[in-house]
């Protein structure tokens, strides 16, 4: 009975729900980032060098026609698919700079809060009124 203990007391701990729930929230704006990549960003950069679909640049490795698809290709044999790999690159770096930014966000708030919090001196402890009350009477 105390493993099970031990896994409720571990599974509902602050950290571990928040690691959950940003996971899920990661995940969501994942797909979300793969959208304006695949369907906004590509198609842009692909009209620009004349209307190539990045997602079919590919190497065939097994001596296929390079005319084909890349998903015709991979069934022919291995490729060397970097297009694939340029998109997912570009995902990469457009998810890493979201989430820079969103830190940044999130630290600036917290530097301001605690600069806009007035920060009260701690209580003096009970020894030392005590030791100063001790000195006072004595220099007496």
């Amino acid at each position: 009975m105390s493993m099970l203990q031990d896994f409720k007391s571990f599974a509902t701990r602050g950290n571990v729900v928040d690691l959950a729930v940003g996971v899920i929230i990661g995940a969501a704006f994942g797909k979300i980032v793969d959208s304006l990549v695949g369907d906004i960003v590509m198609p842009v950069i692909s009209r620009i060098f004349g209307g190539l679909d990045f997602a079919n640049y590919y190497l065939p490795l097994n001596g296929q026609a390079n005319n084909l698809s890349l998903i015709d290709a991979k069934k022919g044999g291995a490729v060397l698919a970097y297009g694939n790999f340029l998109t997912i690159s570009l995902n990469f770096l457009i998810l890493a700079f979201i989430i820079f930014q969103m830190v940044r966000l999130v630290n600036a708030l917290k530097t301001k809060e605690a600069e806009d919090s007035p920060s009260e001196p701690a209580p003096t402890p009970e020894e030392v009124v005590l030791l100063r009350e001790i000195r006072d009477a004595l220099k007496k």
